[in-house]
């Protein structure tokens, strides 16, 4: 199972919210790559950088984006308000790995074949999940849908990932949702990785044994809860 850093911007500045929340702030960090350097130098294998900002509609941190691309030593996937095809090739010109599409994709199932087709194997789906329903808009909508319907309906689509964030223990040193986990993972085609609550190594070993092919984490790197050396160690596949 591969641990994968998370960078999320807020406004230009790396940070991290409690669940799900803007009004919870915990952190807030200054020059993006930096903090992108100090992850690879760890040893990490892989980025998740989210544009917060284009996320919400707040605005947009796509320059600092695309420089992280151009500095980055290891494959990152990039998502965060990304609603057009446009958006979508823009973002593999400049070198991501992965694009990480949500809202748009999830409300137009039709758009997300569409750009999984003429990148398969190379776009994931992020359902964010509050309570197994998933919300869209940066937490602010709540899908007609729960999160096993939706893997369900899209069966079929060349994706490269599948990841599910629960909201509900986003940021907030919990534990992890693995019920959730374990039954996503188990009706998915594709590989789903884990986001939300992840606290500690006994949180990731018990994600890796359900067969989960990776976590992002946040919260945990962020506030020194996880050791970054022995995680990148252990988790690097």
């Amino acid at each position: 199972m591969l641990a994968i850093p998370a960078i999320d911007l807020r406004e230009g500045c790396v940070v991290q919210l409690v669940g799900g929340d803007f009004d919870k702030e915990k952190v807030r960090l200054g020059d993006p790559r930096d903090i992108a350097r100090r992850w690879t130098g760890y040893g990490f294998q892989r980025l998740h950088v989210v544009d917060l900002d284009a996320a919400t509609g707040r605005g947009t941190n796509r320059a600092i984006v695309r420089d992280l691309l151009a500095d980055a030593a290891t494959p990152v996937q990039v998502g965060g308000g990304i609603r057009t095809t446009e958006e979508v090739e823009s973002l593999f010109s400049d070198g991501a790995e992965r694009v990480v599409v949500g809202t748009r994709a999830i409300d137009d199932p039709d758009w997300l074949r569409e750009i999984a087709e003429a990148n398969p194997g190379a776009i994931v789906l992020a359902a964010d999940v509050r309570d197994r329903r998933v919300v869209t808009h940066g937490w602010t909508r709540e899908h007609p849908r729960n999160i096993l319907d939706l893997i369900d309906e899209l069966s079929g689509v060349p994706l490269g990932g599948l990841l599910v964030t629960a909201v509900h223990r986003e940021g907030q040193m919990a534990g992890t949702d693995l019920p959730l986990m374990e039954d996503v993972a188990e009706a998915s085609e594709w590989p789903v990785l884990a986001s939300g609550g992840i606290s500690s190594m006994n949180d990731l070993r018990a994600l890796q044994e359900r067969g989960l092919a990776g976590a992002v984490l946040g919260m945990a790197l962020y506030t020194g809860a996880l050791d970054p050396r022995i995680l990148a160690e252990e988790f690097s596949t």
